[in-house]
């Protein structure tokens, strides 16, 4: 396959990129030709559009992409940073050691949605041989920008694979995911687990319900204009309460609603109290789609079935109402619509009580100052080497009964 056949171009922005050779170059990443949500045109738009990754909030979009005459072969979402917030993957260690030997570790080149720590395709290509001829792209270019470092995070197995032949560097993490055991209720699940976790769970739900919470949840087009509005409401106070204002805007979510309804189920939670109903809280899932839009099938082959804990926020405070949100009905409706997983986010040792397992992820690393690499990649060995005892350990604690029980 000549290099010769073709051509680099690197767009400013996600726009640039027709939307249906993006989204025809992503579903060829996955075996049944699913789109994963966080990498669909539709959602790298919103962000530029709505003003939530942009330059103005420190991502500058340069989409690498890859053509072989007028078809798109390779493409990925790189963003220029001047910061590392945002991203989940923490070199915040790393820029300070380029500050305090008077170097410029801004910009720096980032591949991934923003916002988004969620495993997944980000060298998009229809061929192994593709995806190495992207990879490479994107190094010469960062060396020809005299960009000090290019990362690509939550990678998916063949982006691995391309990174690593690239001579990139590999970075651990571990997150916190749900696997679907062909359970037929909740209760089923919970008597798979260990009598002190299921009993956990129990008196925890049952806090929530003497409270005199209810939840209900919508899909899809049946999500309200209201009840967008409440989410975003509770969405925003809960960022704020931190210190912090929200990464993404009410557009932002307006435009999911718009343009990609079938990705999103919502958890309202609701007080009853007096014989008066108003909701408090609230709990954004990303869901796969399958082809109907209607609902998933129970297929063990279609790991595409999974569902994503994204956004939460609550304007009042009720003891493991967080927990039922979050999880225990998500699980719930998974275990209810016959998806097979369930990915918690970014760390989280408690979701372990929760019966989510913790799972590998890798980030991959490049960095043009020769010195500095040297340094990383030791730092990188030891701290593998520190992921794996984690995880080690981790297993051990398992919240499901043993075997023999």
């Amino acid at each position: 396959m000549p290099e010769k056949d073709y051509v680099i171009r690197v767009l400013n922005s996600p726009l640039d990129v027709p939307a249906a050779d993006w989204n025809g170059l992503l579903a060829a990443q996955s075996p049944d030709g699913s789109l994963n949500p966080f990498m669909r045109h539709e959602y790298l738009a919103a962000m530029h559009q709505s003003g939530s990754a942009t330059p103005k909030t420190g991502w500058t979009p340069r989409f690498v992409t890859l053509w072989q005459g007028k078809t798109l072969a390779g493409a990925c979402a790189l963003y220029l940073k001047d910061h590392s917030y945002g991203e989940y993957v923490f070199d915040h260690a790393w820029a300070n050691a380029y500050a305090q030997h008077g170097l410029d570790y801004y910009p720096k080149a980032l591949v991934a949605p923003p916002f988004t720590p969620v495993p997944g395709p980000r060298l998009l290509a229809r061929n192994t041989a593709e995806r190495s001829l992207l990879v490479q792209a994107l190094i010469a270019w960062c060396d020809e920008e005299k960009l000090s470092s290019l990362h690509l995070l939550f990678t998916a197995d063949e982006d691995v694979a391309a990174c690593k032949e690239a001579g990139m560097m590999l970075r651990h993490n571990v997150q916190f995911h749900w696997s679907n055991e062909h359970y037929k209720t909740f209760d089923d699940f919970l008597m798979s687990l260990s009598q002190e976790k299921r009993k956990k769970i129990r008196q925890e739900r049952r806090k929530v319900a003497d409270a005199g919470i209810t939840f209900r949840w919508s899909r899809g087009a049946d999500i309200t204009d209201a009840d967008w509005d409440f989410f975003y409401q509770c969405y925003e106070r809960t960022y704020y309460e931190h210190g912090n204002a929200p990464y993404l805007s009410r557009d932002f979510f307006q435009r999911m609603q718009d343009t990609m309804p079938e990705n999103w189920l919502l958890f309202v939670a609701e007080h009853s109290a007096g014989g008066v109903t108003q909701p408090i809280a609230t709990s954004l899932i990303t869901i796969s789609a399958d082809n109907t839009g209607t609902g998933g099938t129970f297929d063990p082959k279609n790991t595409s079935l999974t569902a994503y804990g994204r956004y939460w926020g609550a304007l009042a405070r009720v003891d493991c109402l967080h927990f039922e949100a979050c999880y225990y009905q998500p699980l719930a409706w998974c275990i209810e619509n016959g998806f097979l997983r369930f990915e918690g986010g970014a760390q989280g040792e408690h979701k372990m009580a929760r019966a989510l397992l913790p799972v590998k992820t890798t980030s991959a690393h490049w960095l043009a100052h020769p010195s500095f690499a040297d340094a990383v990649e030791r730092f990188l060995e030891r701290e593998g080497a520190g992921i794996d005892n984690y995880v080690d350990e981790l297993e051990r604690r398992t919240p499901f009964k043993s075997k023999s029980a």
